[in-house]
């Protein structure tokens, strides 16, 4: 049984999409083991897939080169791994990594194709094109490492009863994010047909989705009551998510759901569409040549008027739902 120790603390989306790589990566090849190490609160992402066993840090416990130090001894002492897999490739795991290969191991790490991206994301490059899907770049990880993965990109439903559509307005920048009028807009369109579900996180998200399940009827809000598995158990059961370019849309891909998804600032060439996601079911503004201006969405709108947001028409979210 080959051991690798794999790698990878942020964001939470990013590290959602390695679920469906480790499923299908250690079904083709069921002479390994992965050692997933994490922020502890992502353990639930990675239940029920055999031979991969989660290992929850809290990274303020490993601060400064000491700490990583420390990491790196109690990892190999609790595991003794044969080979190293870094998915994340940030200044912490690129120190890890180099402690590693003193200790003689070898490790492998992801190419982020960040020259593609800058080139991808320079608003005066009107060719824009495909690049390469995150879950291949982490693919390619074990590739390197001498073994045979082919990635479906299917989805796999896990719950065949499916009823209602979630709905999760919010993302970490606003250039992944409607507008919220239009996203309640939205809402009360759909509602009179369907069972709209929201989620989010924290408390201000919260208390807006509870005034709108108050204003909306036919909608129900689960934001701030569901743990990640419920979440998770939740979305299996839904017939539809409806997300922003965020977590809840890769969360959907777990758990096999349709996901209609929405992008402002950022484009799906970047390569973040969530695992076995249509294309077809993308919704956004095509007609800027400015997009994407951002692979996160966390830069400011060079031309001042988020277009992308705001000339965004609704309806076309509507006519995917009722596809």
């Amino acid at each position: 049984m080959t051991r690798i120790l794999a790698y990878r603390f942020s964001a939470f989306g990013d590290v959602a999409m390695t679920v469906p790589v480790f499923r299908e990566f250690l079904e083709q090849n069921p002479g390994v083991e992965i050692i997933m190490v994490s922020r502890k609160n992502f353990e639930a992402l990675f239940a029920g897939i055999s031979n991969v066993t989660f290992k929850g840090i809290d990274l303020d416990d490993y601060k400064g080169l000491f700490g990583l130090r420390k990491l790196s001894n109690e990892l190999i002492r609790e595991f003794n791994p044969d080979c190293i897999a870094n998915l994340h490739d940030v200044i912490r795991t690129k120190v890890l990594d180099r402690i590693y290969r003193r200790k003689g191991l070898k490790v492998f790490k992801i190419n982020k194709g960040k020259e593609e991206k800058e080139h991808l994301t320079d608003v005066w490059n009107l060719e824009k094109v495909q690049l390469k899907k995150t879950v291949e770049r982490y693919a390619d990880v074990f590739r390197e490492m001498g073994f045979r993965i082919e990635l479906s990109h299917q989805l796999r439903p896990v719950s065949e009863q499916k009823s209602g559509i979630g709905f999760a307005p919010f993302a970490q920048h606003k250039g992944k994010m409607l507008p919220l009028e239009k996203s309640y807009e939205l809402v009360r369109i759909l509602a009179q047909k369907h069972t709209v579900y929201f989620f989010g996180g924290g408390k201000k998200e919260t208390e807006t989705l509870e005034k709108w399940e108050e204003e909306i009827p036919n909608t129900k809000n689960l934001a701030g009551k569901l743990n990640l598995t419920e979440e998770l158990n939740y979305i299996a059961g839904l017939e539809l998510m409806i997300s922003m370019d965020s977590a809840n849309m890769h969360l959907a891909s777990l758990v096999g759901t349709r996901c209609v998804s929405i992008w402002g600032a950022t484009h799906p060439y970047a390569g973040f569409l969530g695992f076995g996601q249509s294309e077809e079911d993308v919704v956004q503004v095509k007609d800027l040549s400015c997009r994407p201006c951002s692979v996160f969405g966390d830069k400011e709108c060079y031309r001042g008027d988020w277009a992308c947001l705001e000339e965004f028409n609704i309806q076309k979210v509507v006519d995917r739902v009722n596809f």
